[in-house]
C-alpha cells in the first residue's frame, strides 16, 4: 500500500492495483501548485464530507477518469444526480471493494456543499487492504467513538488532522492515537490556511515525547506500508 500526500487533506492510495483519491482539494491550494490533477489516476474518489476544501476537484477528476465517488448517502446521491458513478455509505457500514474493505466511521464536524446543499453527516474511513489497515479520520474533533475502531481493526497507520481551529490539534491527535491504538501517525489538514498553520518541529517533538511517530510529508511525496 502506497500513500501519497497531495496537501491539506488530499491523499492518493495505491492498493491492489487500484488508485484511490481522498478528499481532492488541490487546484485552489497554493502549496500544491506543482500537483497536476489531470495527471492523477483514480478508480475511486472517497469523500469524508461536503466542504469545499475536500470536494473541490472531485468532479473534474471523476469526469476524466470515470472514478466511483464513495461517501455518505447524501454526498453520494448529490454526485449521482449529476451523472457520476457513486457508492453511498453510512456510519458503521462497510463494503468490500475490489481493493479491500472500507468502513465509514464517525467524525464530529459539519458538512454542507459550497452551493448550500446539505451534505449529510461527516465521517472518516477505515480501509483494510493488502494486509495493511489504515484509518483516515477526516475533519473531526477528538471523540470517544475512536475507541471502537481497534475493537474490530488493528491499524498500521492513523491519518489524523492536526491543524486545530476547525479540527483537533496536535495534543488531541496524540490522545486520538491512544484511542485507536496506533502509534504511527500521518498528520494532515494543516498549514493550508492561516487558521491551521502549525510548528512542525514542535508537533513532532510532542509526538516523540509521547512515544509516537508523527510523519509530516512534503506535498507530492509518498510512504509505503
Amino acid at each position: 500500500m502506497k500513500i501519497t500526500f497531495y496537501g491539506h487533506a488530499s491523499l492518493g492510495i495505491e492498493v491492489s492495483g487500484k488508485h484511490i483519491l481522498i478528499d481532492p482539494y488541490i487546484t485552489a491550494n497554493e502549496l500544491a501548485s506543482h500537483i497536476k490533477i489531470d495527471e492523477l489516476k483514480a478508480d475511486y474518489v472517497l469523500l469524508t464530507h461536503a466542504h469545499g476544501d475536500h470536494i473541490l476537484d472531485a468532479e473534474a477528476i471523476a469526469s476524466r477518469t470515470g472514478a466511483t465517488i464513495v461517501s455518505n448517502a447524501e454526498v453520494a446521491s448529490y454526485y449521482a444526480r449529476k451523472g457520476f458513478n457513486s457508492h453511498p455509505m453510512n456510519h458503521g457500514g462497510s463494503w468490500k471493494f475490489d481493493f479491500g474493505t472500507v468502513k465509514y466511521v464517525n467524525a464530529i464536524h459539519s458538512s454542507v456543499f459550497p452551493d448550500g446543499t446539505y451534505g449529510g453527516n461527516p465521517g472518516g474511513f477505515v480501509i483494510e487492504g493488502e494486509h495493511k489497515n489504515i484509518y483516515i479520520a477526516g475533519d473531526t474533533a477528538l471523540t470517544y467513538d475512536m475507541k471502537l475502531i481497534p475493537l474490530r481493526t488493528k491499524l498500521d497507520l492513523a491519518i489524523l488532522p492536526i491543524g486545530n481551529n476547525f479540527t483537533m490539534d496536535v495534543e488531541d491527535a496524540i490522545i486520538a492515537s491512544d484511542f485507536v491504538q496506533c502509534d504511527k501517525v500521518l498528520g494532515y489538514h494543516f498549514d493550508t490556511f492561516g487558521y491551521i498553520k502549525i510548528d512542525h518541529s514542535d508537533a513532532k517533538k510532542k509526538f516523540f515525547d509521547a512515544g509516537k511517530d508523527l510523519m509530516l510529508l512534503e506535498i507530492g511525496t509518498s510512504i509505503d506500508l
